[in-house]
């Protein structure tokens, strides 16, 4: 990025200033302060377009002057995965927002990539509808999930949320306004937020057709899914960039990348997913929603050993409940003891020792979603309560945990994801390389968890730690991902794993943004 130096310095940093003022108007072009930073990396400008054409001239002016671009929404997730290179202007994206979904009882909701989350569900809950997606990171936007592919416990019926894609538009590292599969407005016959002037075209393809994939879509980054699975052989990982999946056989070139010939547009749509913004820059998504249940249920289950959630994840997803999540929580230090079951009752017979009858304390607990009619929860609710035995409880509220990461800033937090029937020998290994229980939490009905390390573990040892765990997870098809770590741990280990479609990424790369000037360092590989 020499030359992007040479070119500021030749301009002057002021002129850069007035130029994205001119832009995006005058409250919405800064220089970057000490808060502007990405994983540790400051930037030099903040702009704050105010729509999708503003923002493609912001881009038109970085590749003008070969200066780096990386978007931020709330920024709830800007520490994820590696420190980009360089950071020249932080793209906001924060008025790039609303919400379309006329007429009231659309299936599909376009969404600026800018809205808050919240926002979506509040706009949606007036016409009794719901976005799908319950992302962990409080305030995050749309395009912040799916950039990071963040999925919360509902990933276990709806999928991730690049799986209720419909389509995107989202712009190039030229500035060109690109859209992919099908708006929600164009969908109802109206023209697209923002697409006044017809810019709607560059290197996908226009308008493709297509449905979003469903449990197994998702992508590479540090939030996101890899390779096939459902919900019972395999993680309820993506089709990205992983082990297996669409682009896991799609021949290398821009054509198999982008979606043309056999793979469907919406693949281009995937790429984003995941992608940390080091591949576009997504302006709107057009995502399924759904109407908001009229019963919820939360049955939950004190556990003891990672054998025991085990067997009562096979046993929840046998049961016939049609559960809408299955979430485990192994908290340190270890909750207070449970009442004890007496040992003549079925779920502990023939076993004197168990946790349970002994009184010692609960490691833990899963708890299991129910959604429905109010008749049909309740009903579920009563069957799976007798599948998991006395200990049992029903609620019509979620635990104080659900939802949320076990990790606090400044941890080193990693993604595992693994076939739910190998999820255990995941904790256990984890214990094992850590010397002692470590706080999960997560999807054990799909195989994703969360894990936290002390942050004041030295680099050397979180390296050993990592090595141990994928060395058992790689013949599991699993993984383990560092998701945030402090600056010398994120410094010193590898952060991805093993990631055997990584030349088809640097090819995705190569492609979308050959100068590299779109987030670069944030991809894998140092891309």
């Amino acid at each position: 990025m020499a030359d992007a130096a040479r070119s500021t310095d030749r301009l002057g940093a002021l002129d850069i200033t007035r130029k994205l003022a001119a832009i995006c108007g005058e409250p919405f072009a800064r220089f970057a302060g000490p808060a502007d930073e990405v994983a540790g990396r400051t930037a030099r400008w903040v702009a704050v377009p105010g729509g999708p054409h503003a923002a493609a001239e912001v881009l038109r002016l970085a590749a003008a002057y070969d200066l780096t671009v990386v978007p931020r929404g709330a920024g709830t997730k800007i520490d994820w995965g590696a420190a980009p290179a360089q950071v020249d202007i932080m793209l906001d994206t924060g008025r790039l927002a609303g919400v379309w979904h006329e007429p009231r009882d659309a299936a599909v909701a376009e969404i600026g990539a800018g809205t808050p989350l919240r926002a979506v569900q509040a706009t949606l809950a007036r016409t009794n509808r719901r976005l799908p997606v319950d992302a962990p990171s409080p305030g995050a936007t749309l395009g912040g999930v799916l950039a990071a592919d963040e999925s919360g416990p509902l990933r276990h019926r709806h999928g991730s949320p690049c799986a209720q894609l419909v389509g995107v538009r989202y712009l190039d590292a030229d500035g060109e306004l690109v859209s992919v599969g099908e708006s929600g407005t164009e969908a109802l016959g109206r023209a697209a937020p923002g697409s006044g002037d017809g810019q709607a075209s560059g290197r996908g393809p226009a308008g493709d057709g297509g449905s979003a994939a469903g449990r197994g879509a998702g992508g590479f980054g540090p939030g996101g899914g890899f390779g096939p699975g459902g919900p019972t052989d395999g993680p309820a990982g993506g089709v990205g960039w992983g082990a297996g999946g669409a682009f896991g056989d799609a021949p290398g070139g821009g054509d198999a990348i982008l979606g043309r010939g056999d793979l469907p547009g919406l693949d281009v749509a995937r790429l984003l997913c995941g992608s940390q913004g080091g591949l576009g820059v997504l302006v709107s998504a057009t995502m399924r929603v759904h109407a908001i249940p009229a019963g919820r249920l939360w049955v939950s289950r004190p556990v003891w050993t990672p054998l025991e959630v085990h067997d009562l994840v096979r046993a929840v997803l046998a049961a016939g409940v049609d559960p809408a999540a299955v979430e485990l929580d192994l908290p340190v230090p270890v909750p207070l003891p449970r009442r004890r079951i007496p040992p003549t009752h079925p779920s502990v017979i023939n076993r004197p020792d168990h946790p349970a009858v002994t009184g010692r304390p609960a490691a833990g607990s899963l708890v299991v979603l129910l959604e429905g009619g109010p008749a049909d929860v309740t009903e579920r609710a009563e069957r799976l309560s007798a599948v998991l035995g006395a200990e049992a409880m029903v609620s019509h509220h979620a635990p104080e945990w659900w939802g949320r990461y076990p990790f606090a800033p400044g941890d080193t937090a990693l993604r595992i994801e693994v076939p739910i029937g190998d999820l255990h020998a995941a904790v256990y290994a984890l214990r094992d390389a850590t010397g002692g229980p470590v706080p999960v939490r997560g999807s054990a009905g799909s195989g994703t968890v969360h894990a936290a390390l002390s942050g004041a573990l030295p680099p050397e040892r979180v390296a050993s730690i990592l090595t141990a765990v994928r060395s058992v997870l790689i013949a599991r098809r699993g993984r383990c991902v560092v998701v945030a770590a402090p600056a010398a741990v994120r410094r010193a280990v590898d952060l991805w794993g093993e990631l055997p479609a990584l030349p088809r990424l640097r090819s995705a790369k190569a492609h979308l943004d050959p100068h590299h000037r779109l987030a670069p360092g944030r991809l894998p590989g140092g891309l």
